[in-house]
This record gives structure tokens, sequence and C-alpha cells, in this order.
């Protein structure tokens, strides 16, 4: 009999051991949200002029309600900020998330070929093109940390642009192509373009008016 409350006892333990080890990638992606361990990808600046670092892993994704996906980093102040526009009467929708570099080439190919139809040469409509849509490579939708948010029904775009405008920068989420900064960011102002740098730079972006480019170049005046 106490051989077999020990044999029990035993079993027992090695259960358990199995659950905590079961749950242990949830205490690595606790470690992976340290500010040192998130920062890297938080404030990773990707332009015409920084592409996307050759070996670059897009984080795990999450799919949205809608079809479309983001970095599943992300989606907790995303969701939060959604449910905050809608507690006020607001409706937004990510009319696009993560895209592919296919997915991308597609896109500026397709710009391309509608200004070719309306006439321009092939040189000035990859110009025209490259000023809507970023050059595969380049795109912060090929890293997932980044959403165009548009009117779902029951809002108007204007609405859902000017409460993002005021809030965003409380979950995270900066505007990242303002009107006033075209010039710096080398991006048509996109009302719709919102980019996660987690909640103390969105707080000091929008506190300072300065755009990504700017906040970065502050922060290390010597890059």
């Amino acid at each position: 009999m106490l051989r077999k409350r020990g044999l029990a006892l035993v079993l027992a333990l090695m259960l358990a051991l199995g659950w905590a080890l079961a749950e242990e990638p949830s205490t690595a992606a606790d470690a992976a949200a340290s500010p040192e361990a998130t920062e890297e990808w938080l404030l990773m600046l990707v332009n015409r002029d920084h592409p996307i670092p050759d070996g670059y892993e897009v984080g795990e994704l999450v799919q949205l309600r809608g079809g479309q996906s983001v970095d599943r980093r992300i989606y907790p102040d995303l969701q939060a900020m959604f449910d905050a526009a809608r507690a006020e009467g607001v409706y937004p929708i990510v009319g696009s998330g993560f895209r592919t570099r296919e997915k991308q080439q597609s896109l500026m190919d397709q710009k391309i070929a509608d200004y070719r139809a309306e006439g321009y040469g092939e040189a000035e409509a990859v110009e025209l093109a490259e000023a809507w849509v970023a050059v595969p490579g380049t795109s912060e939708h090929e890293v997932g940390i980044c959403a165009d948010i548009n009117a779902d029904s029951g809002s108007t775009s204007d609405e859902v642009y000017s409460w993002l405008a005021e809030n965003a920068w409380q979950y995270g989420f900066i505007l990242r192509y303002p009107e006033d900064k075209t010039d710096i960011t080398g991006t048509i102002y996109e009302p719709w373009h919102y980019r996660y740098v987690g909640r103390e730079a969105a707080a000091e972006i929008y506190a300072s008016g300065l755009c990504l480019e700017e906040y970065l170049a502050q922060r290390s005046p010597s890059a």
C-alpha cells in the first residue's frame, strides 16, 4: 500500500512538472515584453532610407475579425483602443494590417499600371506610385506593427480619423505620416496609418509634435 501511495505521489509530481513546463512559453513571452527586449522592434525605423533589415523575422501574427492580421504583441493595445472608440460611438476597423512582400509588390505594380493607364510614362508612373505606395521592403505593413484604420458602418472617416488623432497615443499608436511632415517622412499625409511604438514613446511623440524620424534622431543625435 505504501509503495502504491509512493508511486501515486511520483506520478502526481511528474504531472505537476509537466504542467509547469507547458506553461513555460508564457514566462518567455513575459520576458520578451520587457522594455529591453521590445525596444528594438517597437522603435524600428522603416522607410525608403531604412529598409527592413535582412533576415528580420515577423512576430507571431494574430488574425482580426475582419480578416486582417497584425503582430500579436500590438494586439492588446489595438483592441483596447478600438473598445474605447466604440464606447464613445466611433467605429473603426482595420482596413489593412500585415502584408507579405508579394502583396506589397502587387500593390505597387497595380498603382504603376493605374498611372500608365492615365497616360503617364513608365518613369513618371513609378515616381507617382511611390508617393502613394511604399517600395516593397520599406513598408511597415511588412513587419505587422502598423494598421490602416478606416471607418466601419456607423461612423464616417472624419469621425474615426479625428478620434484617432486625439486618442491613439494613449494606446501606444502614433499617426505615422502627419500632414506637416511629408518632407521628412517622404510619404503623403495618411490619416489612417497608425504605427505602434508603445505607450511611453507614443506619449512623448504626441506631446512633442515630432514624427518618428525626428523622434529617433533626437534620441540618438549621433546616429
